[in-house]
């Protein structure tokens, strides 16, 4: 992007199929893996169905890398060999993300997270180390649901202990809905054929309505930073583009539709060097050059706010009560000049 070869579509993951089969991109080459064939003639899509369905569809060449390695998964991940072009054989081994390990600092937002999360809730975990340390944290839950894009390898442990039945679910019920899953090959063995997942694509997983039928929906996701008027910023670095925006806006959209439903946000106070808080007044005043600048949760929408510091409470909140609780819930490094910017925006008095 940088260089001027690419562009970027700034739409949630719930829009994709619907970019390929009604909007403006269509794929013309689409690649992906899939298991061998049954007796039926039908592959996996394996770790992620998420838009692949609708790239089958439109594409103009669909290309196959048959690998044994990939597990067989249950939902809607199914492809028939007859919407196949080219087939490639593989034997590699799954590429493997090692599951993060939990320091103090997320110990203790993940233990913030977890007093949020009510016994019977259906959750959804965001992508990244932060949300991924959530999960250990949830084993003393009763009958936790999970809808969500992705699948952590965390949350096996909540399946083992009996904590996620997915069996007081208001919608799928007993089962684990999820678009994608990525892990280490236990992640991958765990999922073979494994009659509790239902593999759904991202216009199932993260369609807003679909969120909010979920009893208890909690949403849980991380983020870069936080502003002190609740806007939310995940994506970008200064102007440039961090990473897209995923299926964030999609579940904290639903989760706030859902009548009893939570959307938690969870960041560190201070970005890793400690050098700047992730709570500013505004981007427009940090001193951080590379603070980003366009959010990607408005204010309107955001719930809870959590730090290692505490857990900020803004719905139905004013401005300036909204400001207080998030100031609270800061660094005290950089309260002195946060309460200074602060004030300079008429947030704390």
């Amino acid at each position: 992007m940088k260089e001027g070869r690419a562009d970027f579509y700034p739409i949630p993951l719930s829009k994709v199929p619907s970019l390929f089969r009604n909007g403006s991109y269509r794929p013309d080459v689409f690649v992906t893996t899939v298991t061998p064939p049954d007796n039926n003639g039908y592959c996996s899509l394996g770790v992620s169905v998420d838009y692949a369905h609708a790239a089958i569809e439109t594409a103009r060449v669909v290309i196959a890398e048959v690998n044994e390695n990939v597990p067989r998964t249950g939902g809607d991940s199914l492809v028939h060999l007859s919407d196949i072009d080219y087939m490639v054989a593989d034997h590699e081994p799954l590429y493997e993300m090692p599951v993060p390990s939990i320091t103090n600092l997320e110990k203790r937002m993940a233990e913030n997270v977890a007093d949020l999360v009510d016994d019977e809730a259906t959750i959804q975990i965001g992508y990244g180390a932060v949300s991924e340390s959530i999960p250990p944290f949830l084993k003393e839950k009763r009958d936790l649901g999970m809808h969500t894009e992705m699948f952590p390898e965390s949350a096996i442990t909540l399946v083992e202990e009996g904590a996620l039945t997915c069996e007081r679910k208001s919608i799928d019920r007993g089962k684990i809905v999820c678009a994608f899953s990525a892990g280490t090959k236990r992640l991958y063995d765990w999922l073979d054929r494994n009659p509790k997942i239902a593999m759904k694509p991202f216009d199932y997983t993260n369609d807003v309505g679909m969120i909010a039928m979920n009893s208890k929906m909690t949403a849980i996701n991380a983020a870069l930073q936080v502003d002190l008027f609740g806007n939310v910023y995940s994506d970008t670095l200064g102007f440039e583009e961090y990473s897209g925006a995923g299926g964030q806006p999609d579940f904290v959209v639903g989760a706030s539709f859902c009548p009893n439903g939570k959307s938690i946000i969870v960041l560190p106070s201070t970005t890793s060097d400690g050098k700047f808080s992730r709570i500013v007044a505004h981007p427009s005043v940090t001193s951080n050059a590379k603070s980003p600048t366009m959010p990607t949760v408005t204010r309107f929408h955001t719930d809870y706010i959590v730090t290692e510091w505490g857990v900020a409470s803004l719905r139905d909140k004013t401005v300036k009560e909204r400001a207080k609780a998030l100031f609270e819930v800061s660094h005290p490094d950089h309260r002195g000049e946060l309460e200074k910017d602060g004030r300079m925006l008429g947030l704390l008095s």
